[in-house]
């Protein structure tokens, strides 16, 4: 909730996004809007480029960046197009993401 610092995720009747929906990219905007550097953004397994934008975003604006290790991911889209924005902090494997997310706390 907008000035609150409360998060919740709801799905409406929008348009897709980018062909998604629910999209990733809007839920990281959404976020960077109301949180700015204090957030960590992960991307994991997953087709296409859903993300890649928001994760961007996130890192633009001061966050933190993970993408999923293509060694463990089942599709490495999504982690791959994040990788290719330039954007990504650090790639590891997911039995590592949650050590590094609780690293960064």
């Amino acid at each position: 909730v907008a000035g609150t610092k409360q998060l919740y995720v709801s799905l409406d009747k929008s348009p897709p996004y980018g062909g998604h929906r629910p999209s990733v990219d809007v839920l990281f905007n959404s976020v960077v809007n109301e949180f700015w550097s204090r957030i960590i953004g992960v991307i994991m397994t997953g087709m296409g480029r859903d993300g890649a934008e928001g994760l961007a975003a996130i890192k633009d604006q001061g966050g933190f960046t993970i993408a999923e290790d293509k060694s463990s991911c089942i599709v490495y889209g999504m982690p791959r197009a994040a990788v290719e924005t330039g954007k990504v902090d650090k790639v590891v494997p997911l039995r590592n993401i949650s050590e590094e997310v609780l690293r960064l706390l």
